[in-house]
């Protein structure tokens, strides 16, 4: 049985292995408070290690939002001890997206700002519905983004175009968020979970093992305590001793479809 939350609602497609995460606070526009953060940990964690789930679609309930933002009520009542440990915790989460071995999608349906920007950076894939909206507003309360927002932005647009961003705190269009390369698809409200689920299953569609292993590699681009390279180098070598490996090559000589396993 899939695990219930008060928070998200889950629901997993069988016969593709999709699991579908959506935060589900619509009075609040779906934003993110610590219980809500704990929530995305077990349901990541779920999805992990469950054998049926092979890849995830996280996106927002309601057609405005995906997340729009944290708590301003919960984040009023921090002090700096209390503040540190919250990051931290977020960015705990946000990582274990990031790096999970199998593909996380964001749907973003509407705002995504400041904690649902981050949310949407730290998935491997986003795709954002034409009324998507982007945007780091913490300098407006005294803050700065706190789970990832200043290292991923400008990973994915650049130093000087996140510099602008994170200190105007100018919201982005979905159009000119694809120009960015903040968002990798835009499509019209209607079409967006199924242009997801089918993105996500071409993905699915290749070795579960390698598509993990890309994860990783490119993951390790940015981490200053790996070397990418090397990485790419031993992962490519242990796919070499797969049986995923030995079957794509069979399958592709005997000119059929390969029946990969994950192994």
């Amino acid at each position: 049985m899939l695990p219930l939350f008060h928070n998200l609602l889950l629901q997993l497609d069988s016969a593709s292995g999709i699991l579908r995460i959506t935060l589900n606070r619509p009075t609040k526009l779906n934003a993110l408070n610590a219980a809500t953060i704990e929530e995305i940990r077990q349901a990541m964690q779920y999805a992990l290690d469950a054998q049926t789930v092979r890849g995830i679609i996280l996106t927002g309930s309601g057609d405005k939002a995906f997340v729009a933002g944290a708590d301003i009520a919960e984040l009023a009542e921090l002090n700096e001890i209390v503040g540190r440990r919250m990051a931290e915790k977020g960015q705990e989460v946000f990582c274990m997206i990031e790096e999970s071995s199998k593909p996380v999608i964001a749907a973003v349906n509407g705002f995504a700002l400041g904690g649902g920007c981050e949310l949407a950076m730290a998935c491997h894939l986003r795709v954002a519905s034409e009324n998507a909206r982007f945007g780091q507003p913490e300098a407006n309360l005294g803050l700065i983004p706190g789970y990832g927002g200043t290292q991923r932005l400008a990973q994915l647009i650049g130093k000087g175009k996140a510099l602008e961003l994170l200190m105007t705190t100018d919201q982005v269009k979905a159009d000119e968020a694809l120009r960015l390369g903040l968002v990798n698809h835009v499509v019209p409200l209607a079409e967006l979970l199924p242009f997801c689920e089918q993105l996500l299953g071409k993905i699915l569609s290749k070795a579960p093992l390698a598509i993990g292993m890309i994860i990783d590699c490119v993951n390790a681009a940015y981490d200053q305590e790996r070397h990418g390279y090397q990485t790419e180098a031993n992962l490519f070598g242990r796919c070499c001793g797969s049986a995923d490996f030995r079957e794509g090559t069979q399958a592709f000589l005997e000119k059929r479809p390969a029946a990969f396993t994950g192994q």
